[in-house]
C-alpha cells in the first residue's frame, strides 16, 4: 500500500557527491547547511522523507522542501535564500547629517559635549536610531581621555636611557624605581560597612571621618619585583634622605645601584645631590618631565591603592601605616616583575600618532 506521493528519485554525480560529504564532515559548515548535504545523501540511498526527518531531526516537510530545492537547483538550491528585510527607514543623508552635529558642531545650550537626547533633537532622528550610530560607529561623545605632552628638551634621551635600562639592565647591579605616595589619608567611615553577599556589592558609606596622613616612600626592584617601602609623615628631602640611607643599608655593598626618578624638587635638593655624589655606586635616570608613566614604581602605587588603601577604614594612621607595611610583607613573598615590553621607538611612534591627531594629519 502507497503511503504518499511517489518521490522523484536523486541521482548525484561524483562531483556533487563529494561536496556534500565535505559539507557534512567540515566543522566550519554552517549546521542548517550541513543538515541539507546530510538529508540529499540519505535520500539518494533511497531512505524515506520520514526516516531522514528523524536522522538530521527535522520535519518532514522540511526534508520534502530540501528534496524540491536540490532537485531544482541542485547545490546552490542548498544555500539559503536572499531575504531583503524591511527597508531602510534612516537614510545616507540622515546618519551624515548626524555625524556632522557630532564631530563637527558645538552642542546647544553651553554644554560640553553631545548627548543622545540633544544629537536626536538636532538631527531629527529618534534616540535609539542616535544610540545605533553611535554605537556602530564606537562615537562616546560623554568619554574623553587624559593625555600631556612633555616640554622636557632631553625626551629623546631620556626615554632611550630608561627602556634601555628595563629592557637590558647592567649586569653586577640592581635598577630600582623609586618614589613617594604623598599625602596618602587615613579614613574612617562613619558607619560600618556592608559585607559583601549574593546579588549585591559591598557597600561603604560616602562621608568619613579624616585622621591625617602619611607618606610612602618606595622602591621597586625591576628585576625581581619585590618593593622596599617606609611610611614618614612628611616628605621633604629630610625623609627622602632618610629612605636613600634605608635602602643603601639594604642592598648589597657590591652592586651598583641605577635609581629611576621623577623630576620632584624633593629628589634634586642639593644635600641629596651631594649624597649622591660620594657615593659612587649610584647612578640616577631622571624620567622626562610630566612622564612617569616611565616609572614602574607608579603602577605598584596604583596596586596598593586599589588593594589596601581605598576602600580601608582607619581610626589613626598608625593603623593605616601598619595596613601599608602588612601589604608589602604579603606582597613581596610572591613578588614578580612588570612585563615591560615597550622600547623607545614604539614610544615615539605612539607619541607621533597623537601629534597626528592633535594637528589633524592623521592618515
Amino acid at each position: 500500500m502507497r503511503t504518499g506521493r511517489p518521490k522523484q528519485p536523486i541521482k548525484l554525480t561524483s562531483k556533487e557527491r563529494s561536496v556534500l560529504q565535505g559539507w557534512v564532515r567540515s566543522h566550519s559548515t554552517r549546521q542548517g547547511l550541513a543538515r541539507r548535504a546530510r538529508a540529499i545523501l540519505l535520500a539518494e540511498q533511497g531512505e524515506s522523507n520520514l526516516e531522514i526527518a528523524r536522522l538530521v531531526d527535522v520535519s518532514n516537510a522540511t526534508v520534502g522542501n530540501w528534496r524540491r530545492r536540490f532537485l531544482e537547483g541542485r547545490l546552490e538550491g542548498l544555500h539559503d535564500e536572499y531575504r531583503p528585510g524591511r527597508p531602510r527607514t534612516v537614510q545616507q543623508e540622515d546618519i551624515a547629517r548626524l555625524l556632522d552635529k557630532t564631530l563637527l558642531e558645538k552642542p546647544p545650550g553651553g554644554a560640553t559635549h553631545w548627548s543622545v537626547r540633544t544629537a536626536a533633537e538636532a538631527s531629527g532622528l529618534s534616540k535609539s536610531t542616535v544610540q545605533r550610530v553611535w554605537n556602530a560607529l564606537s562615537i562616546q561623545p560623554h568619554r574623553s581621555k587624559v593625555f600631556k605632552l612633555s616640554t622636557d628638551p632631553l625626551f629623546v634621551d631620556k626615554v632611550v636611557d630608561i627602556c634601555g635600562l628595563y629592557l637590558n639592565p647592567p649586569d653586577n647591579a640592581l635598577v630600582l624605581c623609586v618614589d613617594e605616595k604623598s599625602q596618602i589619608q587615613a579614613l574612617e567611615r562613619s558607619q560600618p560597612m556592608l559585607p559583601l553577599g549574593l546579588g549585591y556589592v559591598e557597600g561603604i558609606t560616602h562621608n568619613y571621618y579624616r585622621h591625617g596622613t602619611t607618606t610612602l616612600f618606595a622602591a621597586l626592584d625591576i628585576k625581581t619585583g619585590e618593593v622596599l617601602a617606609k611610611c614618614n609623615k612628611r616628605h621633604r628631602h629630610q625623609e627622602f634622605l632618610a629612605f636613600l640611607r634605608h635602602i643603601d643599608a639594604n642592598v648589597a655593598p657590591q652592586l651598583d645601584v641605577h635609581l629611576v626618578m621623577d623630576n620632584y624638587a624633593t629628589h634634586k635638593h642639593s644635600k641629596v645631590r651631594a649624597w649622591l655624589a660620594q657615593r659612587p655606586r649610584y647612578h640616577v635616570h631622571f624620567t622626562p618631565t610630566y612622564s612617569s608613566w616611565l616609572n614602574q614604581v607608579e603602577t605598584w602605587f596604583r596596586l596598593i591603592s586599589q588593594r589596601a588603601i581605598r576602600r580601608g577604614s582607619f581610626r589613626n594612621v598608625k593603623e593605616l601605616v601598619k595596613r601599608i607595611e602588612r601589604f608589602v610583607e604579603h606582597y613581596n613573598k610572591t613578588s614578580r616583575p612588570f612585563a615591560w615590553t615597550a622600547t623607545a621607538e614604539s614610544i615615539f611612534a605612539k607619541l607621533q600618532r597623537l601629534l597626528n591627531k592633535i594637528n589633524g594629519t592623521e592618515d
